[in-house]
């Protein structure tokens, strides 16, 4: 990576990418007091429609039989996974500093092993030191560890970047404030696999910012590709290289921002989650 990865106030992680945010039309939050009006039915009508028929059409595809097909082999293999599907398979059950580890040498635990370090590499302990520390060490390579280790730390720990986002010169938010940095991923593909090395594309959104009254950079939403590079060290997967695009972006919903308590409230409540393929 190189030290141009910095994530700036636009809500991207490691670019430059331009975030779309949809606010009130009419009012000032967030994170101010005012809301707009609520939509007309008609439009809530035609939403709520909407998202019936894809409910039906979800439910009528899931419950899909094999058609009972007397010439089909019930002993054969099944169709291949598709990229994004699960495979079916444990997940892992260690964890080094809280981050999962202890992947199977083939596709499918590199794709675990991509995911759940971008998760870490994405999350709001990488702003801090000694969690910085333990997250690189875990997830790099022993040979690029220590490379990529101050590379991080002159970007974490550079005071103009931190004032930028809003925190302390510790990494800290500012009292009454809850700064925010999830990765939620959407899906990965192998691009290249070697046995000992694979190339895996990690599709996500991020949340980015500061909740909380007063906030000067409210959490956005932003939507990244980062392809990690991956090598087989020591039994398990470890990153050595990353590189990182926008997008694919998706069109955003005319949906009402919500109000700083309510996000405050959602990242204090809701927790991530462990992937696997």
């Amino acid at each position: 990576m190189s030290l141009g990865d910095e994530r700036d106030t636009s809500g991207g992680y490691g670019g430059t990418g331009q975030t779309r945010t949809r606010l009130p039309d009419t009012d000032t939050d967030p994170y101010g007091t005012p809301r707009r009006a609520p939509r007309s039915s008609s439009r809530s009508l035609v939403t709520v429609v909407g998202v019936v028929v894809l409910l039906i059409a979800a439910i009528a595809f899931a419950n899909r039989g094999d058609g009972g097909a007397e010439g089909s082999d019930a002993g054969g293999d099944k169709a291949e996974s598709s990229a994004t599907a699960p495979s079916g398979k444990r997940p892992v059950g260690a964890k080094t500093s809280g981050i999962p580890t202890g992947y199977s040498q083939d596709e499918q635990g590199a794709q675990s092993a991509a995911t759940n370090y971008g998760i870490a590499l994405g999350s709001a302990d990488m702003y801090n030191t000694k969690k910085r520390h333990a997250i690189v060490s875990t997830v790099y390579a022993p040979e690029v560890a220590a490379t990529q280790l101050s590379a991080f730390d002159q970007v974490y720990s550079r005071r103009s970047f931190l004032e930028k986002l809003g925190l302390n010169e510790d990494g800290v938010a500012p009292s009454g404030q809850t700064f925010v940095s999830r990765v939620i991923p959407v899906g990965t593909k192998v691009t290249s696999f070697g046995g000992s090395t694979a190339t895996v594309a990690l599709w996500y959104t991020s949340l980015f910012g500061l909740s909380g009254e007063g906030s000067t950079n409210p959490v956005t939403e932003s939507w990244y590709t980062t392809t990690y590079q991956l090598k087989w060290v020591a039994g398990d997967w470890k990153v050595t290289d990353f590189t990182q695009e926008d997008g694919p972006v998706p069109v955003g919903r005319d949906q009402r921002a919500s109000t700083a308590e309510d996000m405050t409230k959602a990242v204090e409540e809701y927790g991530g989650f462990t992937y696997a393929r």
